[in-house]
């Protein structure tokens, strides 16, 4: 569970964990998993007692703000350099993976300038693979996407590659759909590889059924297989329930057990408020996150643009199961005063009543 340098490895351990959870909510409609699967949570040290072990550790997150988008995920990002190459330790392929909701509308996605000062921060000091991947949810493709939102250059400035991640091998896995009845998914098996360090290079936005959309959901949404002929992302939230007991909160707990960013990024240089994660309209924040522990950043992230932590669900989840720091008071903010950042973003229309956030 440690690298060599001693550095705790998160997505390993929620490997682990993984195991038994899936066990847990499998074992209750009659499915099993695998042995090695099986044997994999019991080496971990799931399946002893309590299921999931709560997280006492301080976490830190850093915020800066400014008027450069570019330079400001670059000091983000310097803020806890050294923690940052630490845990890469010996991986020899990072993964940038981007937001492309949409891949018309620019608003929507990950701007290429947060990508340009990850780069600017990776590429001195890291010599091994650098790619950039997205799996878009859109029927024109990532590479539209690339395109459209001026992605292409990037090969050339930094030396790395883009890349289709819909393209990539897959592997099955089950989500929950209408009443509980499990559903098989395809999911990426680059999200899978424990030697890929993964960044999500998020946007500050809300969303249409689980309030936000930053850091974490980036990863677990982006995981699933959209081949042009079935787009599996979809099968997370089959259900149209726009209320805090969307299916989606639990698919995505269920499947942050085994997939998991190393490093989360969050773009909030222009955010989105209102109806996201496409059709919103944008809020001047000018401000950029980092940290290691996602969860704590998308949490602190929520209180910023002004919700209440605790109306969402999937990440109270993950705060109660341990996967992260949930409680703020136990967040170390670097750079900027959080107290100068604070919003008040405009929640979806369609989840105001339900989520009591008039």
């Amino acid at each position: 569970m440690f690298n060599r340098v001693g550095h705790f490895q998160r997505r390993e351990v929620l490997q682990g964990l993984g195991g038994g959870a899936v066990a847990a909510a499998l074992g209750s409609i009659g499915l099993k998993p695998g042995r090695a699967a099986a044997q994999e949570a019991k080496a971990a040290g799931a399946g002893r007692g309590q299921l999931f072990t709560p997280y006492t550790r301080s976490s830190k997150v850093s915020l800066v703000k400014g008027n450069d988008r570019r330079d400001i995920v670059f000091q983000a990002l310097k803020n806890i350099e050294d923690e940052i190459w630490a845990s890469i330790g010996d991986k020899k392929k990072i993964l940038v993976k981007p937001n492309f909701v949409s891949t018309t509308r620019e608003l929507a996605a990950s701007h290429p300038d947060e990508i340009r000062g990850i780069l600017d921060f990776l590429k001195p000091r890291y010599q091994h693979e650098i790619i950039v991947g997205e799996s878009a949810a859109g029927r024109g493709g990532t590479f539209e996407g690339y395109r459209n939102f001026g992605y292409l250059p990037l090969e050339k400035e930094y030396g790395i590659k883009l890349v289709d991640l819909n393209a990539q091998p897959w592997v099955p896995r089950y989500v929950f759909g209408n009443g509980h009845k499990p559903l098989p998914i395809r999911i990426i098996s680059t999200f899978l590889d424990r030697d890929t360090y993964i960044i999500s290079a998020a946007k500050m936005k809300t969303h249409d059924r689980v309030v936000v959309t930053l850091s974490l959901k980036n990863i677990l949404l982006g995981a699933p297989l959209n081949d042009g002929k079935k787009n599996d992302k979809g099968l997370t939230h089959t259900e149209y329930n726009f209320t805090p007991q969307a299916v989606l909160n639990f698919n995505m707990f269920h499947l942050a057990q085994e997939i998991w960013p190393d490093l989360g990024v969050i773009d909030g240089f222009v955010g989105m408020e209102g109806n996201g994660p496409v059709g919103g309209t944008p809020v001047d924040s000018r401000v950029a996150l980092a940290s290691l522990d996602p969860l704590a950043m998308d949490t602190m992230t929520v209180k910023m643009m002004g919700f209440d932590p605790m109306k969402i669900v999937y990440l109270t989840a993950m705060a109660e199961a341990g996967m992260g720091q949930g409680d703020l008071t136990k967040v170390q903010v670097l750079g900027t005063p959080v107290e100068q950042c604070q919003f008040k973003f405009k929640p979806n229309e369609k989840i105001i009543e339900s989520f009591g956030l008039g």
